[in-house]
């Protein structure tokens, strides 16, 4: 049946369809599917149609790689991967910290809840930072650069003082204000991250970054500060993380390759020294690896951590159902968190929280990446160092391939200051996510036609006025 001319009949309109839904996508695939009128020929696969009409597995595995490819090209989804995978990271944090502090607690003669109770207030106060920051301009990060700098250094000073700073586990990095305690070290790498991209930014702008002594001072002594007042208290865990930060600035600004090596031969020499003047830290680079004790050496922490990921199989014993957190792992709920996990929740929970944390680090490099504002760049960049660095050197721990050095899994393990610091850092996140090009115009429009704004003026009455409508301008008669 033919159509008259001028007219289309019904293949010719769904060919021009398809071929108009396949140019608004952003990627197009060509796979051979059955036309219908019965002859072979190539199929246009829009990106953005849930339904993928291809033939054989192939054709299926391209359609969906292209709805991928669009997906992840949208401004607002590194938004939405920080501020879910973050949530979901937090909740799960919280039942795991409920799961194995309940008999840590219960041997010192408190209550079951009394460490989920402590992270959940965490949690609230760590949520009204991480709105807040979400939801000011970037410029007013820029302008705290300074204040949160000279807060961090101070608060550390107070705890090197003898009689003020509170010991915990062999390392002086706490005060302790009776009814809560603080970790300044953890707000240090705040500090480093607004301060660092604060000065380079200014730098860049200066046109002062292609001289080696603009692009190390003061951001290299600075750092060294940090570190010592770190040090101080024992805390190494830290100082790696923030000697990782100001690596991956340096390594965002373009430092030469002959410097940057030469930075890092430095940083490799000092992290040794320390290393070997201190006896318990040679005794846990002793027990990377180990399946079984070493003679000499204490690996009693590390060889539970892998008996729990042993015992815990694909799927897991079940939530509270542990076996090493009665006694035999400790700090279960804090650095050894992630081996309770994999005990409990088995080889899928681990691999959840892995995948989290991917998601969460390459949202975090998209923004950083997306960005034209240089503050936003190397902060976005930082930000997103700190909480994978922290993440592998803990994960690596867990798992003995790392030697063990007692920081927590960011927004997982128990822990007040390390989660508001965390979250502060993911508001910032956040907020500079918003500010990527085409993502403020996304969140606006979205917001006007949200499903909870259309329900609500379906429902609630309109507001009545007495004021007489304008009157319209008389018509012009032709």
């Amino acid at each position: 049946m033919t159509s008259a001319p001028g007219q289309e009949g019904p293949e010719a309109s769904g060919r021009q369809h398809r071929r108009d839904g396949a140019v608004a996508g952003q990627g197009r695939a060509d796979t051979t599917a059955p036309p219908q009128g019965g002859a072979a020929g190539p199929a246009l696969i829009s990106a953005t149609s849930t339904v993928f009409k291809a033939e054989g597995l192939t054709g299926r595995l391209r359609a969906l790689r292209e709805r991928l490819r669009y997906t992840l090209g949208r401004p607002l989804t590194p938004y939405y991967l920080i501020l879910g995978s973050a949530s979901l990271l937090v909740v799960l944090g919280l039942i795991m910290v409920f799961s194995s502090s309940n008999i840590t607690a219960i041997h010192q003669g408190l209550p079951g809840p009394y460490y989920f109770r402590k992270q959940l207030v965490a949690v609230l106060l760590g949520s009204v930072l991480l709105v807040a920051a979400a939801r000011v301009p970037a410029a007013v990060h820029r302008v705290l650069a300074y204040p949160v700098l000279l807060g961090s250094i101070g608060a550390m000073v107070l705890v090197a003082i003898p009689g003020i700073g509170m010991k915990v586990n062999g390392n002086r990095n706490w005060l302790n204000f009776g009814f809560f305690q603080v970790q300044p070290s953890e707000f240090a790498k705040l500090a480093l991250l607004l301060w660092a991209a604060d000065l380079l930014a200014r730098k860049q702008k200066a046109g002062t970054l292609t001289q080696w002594k603009h692009l190390l001072v003061p951001l290299v002594p600075g750092a060294l500060v940090l570190l010592m007042l770190i040090m101080l208290g024992g805390d190494m865990g830290t100082s790696m993380i923030l000697v990782a930060m100001v690596f991956a600035l340096l390594w965002m600004v373009g430092a030469p390759l002959r410097l940057f090596v030469a930075t890092l031969g430095i940083a490799v020499v000092a992290c040794t020294a320390l290393i070997i003047t201190v006896p318990h830290r040679l005794d846990r680079l002793a027990c990377i690896g180990t399946t079984t004790p070493v003679p000499g050496h204490d690996c009693f922490q590390a060889l539970h951590g892998l008996y729990a990921f042993g015992l815990g199989g694909p799927f897991g014993t079940g939530l509270g159902a542990g076996y090493e957190k009665w006694g035999l792992l400790p700090e279960a709920h804090t650095d050894f968190i992630f081996a309770a996990t994999g005990e409990e929740l088995g080889l899928v929970g681990t691999l959840s929280v892995i995948g989290l944390f991917a998601a969460l680090g390459y949202a975090g490099i998209r923004v950083a990446i997306g960005t034209k504002d240089t503050f936003v760049r190397y902060a976005a960049g930082a930000a997103t160092t700190w909480i994978m660095a922290q993440a592998m050197i803990n994960l690596g721990s867990a798992l003995g391939l790392l030697p063990i050095a007692g920081v927590p899994l960011p927004l997982f393990s128990y822990g007040g200051s390390a989660m508001l610091s965390a979250m502060c850092a993911l508001g910032m996140l956040l907020c500079f996510a918003r500010s990527v090009p085409g993502a403020k115009a996304a969140l606006a429009a979205r917001s006007s036609k949200s499903r909870f704004r259309t329900g609500l003026r379906r429902v609630l009455p309109r507001r009545r006025t007495t004021a007489r409508p304008a009157a319209r301008p008389p018509r012009r008669e032709r």
